[in-house]
């Protein structure tokens, strides 16, 4: 038996990138010998001082509810439970189209089992370090001219690699979610490698 290994995702929900390539995860744990562990980051925290376009600033303003929401549950009840209302907030935001306040939350919060209270979070600071510090923890291998997703995952040689991406629609489903992770994995293990990209010509497709 091949030993299980931990692989780390930083989200923020707001992302409709990230909730894909989280949905790809969930798929490569299935087929691979990996555990899929959940994390915070935030875009709100990311783009502080930087000058954004009127929306984009509205929707950072918007978006420091759903993380500290996101921080009040993990630190209450454990990452496991925070994917699931990882899971519970994706669905209500990228599949139901659902707006980013306090009935999201809270509707988010009952789906998984959980005191609709903690919507309370939201709107207080109280957990702003450990959003910080959960965001730093991400962001640190990585640098901070990428988003979310980060993936930190064991390399091929055994330590850790961490990288932005893959950027990815709609989510590959069974060995093929198994087979991109493969290349990932060997491409973000390799020495020196830094960059893959092309023009998106397509927006998330949530299939």
């Amino acid at each position: 038996m091949t030993e299980r290994v931990a692989v780390d995702m930083w989200f923020d929900p707001l992302c409709p990138w990230a909730w894909i390539t989280s949905r790809w995860l969930l798929e490569v744990e299935q087929v691979r010998d990996v555990d899929i562990r959940f994390h915070v980051m935030s875009l709100s925290v990311l783009n502080e001082g930087r000058d954004l376009p009127e929306q984009y600033q509205d929707l950072m303003a918007k978006g420091w509810g759903p993380v500290r929401v996101c921080i009040a549950v993990e630190q209450a009840h454990g990452g496991e439970v925070l994917g699931k209302l990882y899971t519970a907030m994706g669905t209500r935001i990228h599949l139901g189209k659902g707006e980013l306040g306090r009935d999201m939350l809270v509707g988010a919060l009952t789906d998984v089992g959980l005191d609709p209270a903690l919507a309370d979070a939201a709107e207080s600071t109280e957990y702003d370090e450990a959003l910080r510090a959960s965001h730093e923890a991400g962001m640190r291998p990585v640098g901070t001219d990428v988003g979310t997703p980060v993936i930190h995952a064991p390399g091929p040689d055994g330590g850790q690699v961490a990288f932005f991406g893959p950027v990815i629609t709609p989510a590959p489903k069974g060995e093929a979610a198994g087979r991109l992770w493969d290349g990932v994995l060997l491409v973000a293990g390799t020495p020196g490698f830094y960059e893959l990209k092309r023009s998106r010509e397509v927006g998330p497709v949530f299939d």
